[in-house]
């Protein structure tokens, strides 16, 4: 008989890809990035009152324990990140926005 059992880490994946904390909206790069800047566990969860203490724990827990595969996922939201921005961009091209503002505004007053 064990004197306890391990119990999985409070992670979800959902549908779009994003791993959040069970029962929660709060992503995993979130609770790394507050992590990696120097927060305690108990200033994350003041930040982030969807957490509780034991998930919060919980959660970077298992980020020290898995910090290579952490770190590939969180490269890999960076990069799916980059790829809708440039997307985004792209389409909606910014050069003469000013131009183009002004001259609605123009013609909004002179109707």
């Amino acid at each position: 008989m064990q004197a306890f059992e391990a119990a999985p880490p409070p992670l979800t994946m959902g549908d779009d890809g994003v791993i959040r904390v069970a029962r929660t909206r709060v992503q995993l790069e979130i609770v790394v990035g507050a992590f990696d800047a120097g927060a305690t566990v108990e200033e994350i969860v003041q930040q982030y009152p969807a957490l509780d203490l034991g998930s919060a724990y919980a959660v970077i827990s298992y980020i020290l324990a898995n910090r290579h595969a952490v770190d590939s996922y969180i490269v890999e939201r960076e990069r799916a990140a980059a790829e809708v921005r440039g997307a985004i961009e792209s389409a909606q091209r910014p050069d003469g926005i000013r131009a183009r503002l002004l001259a609605r505004r123009t013609q909004t007053r002179s109707e």
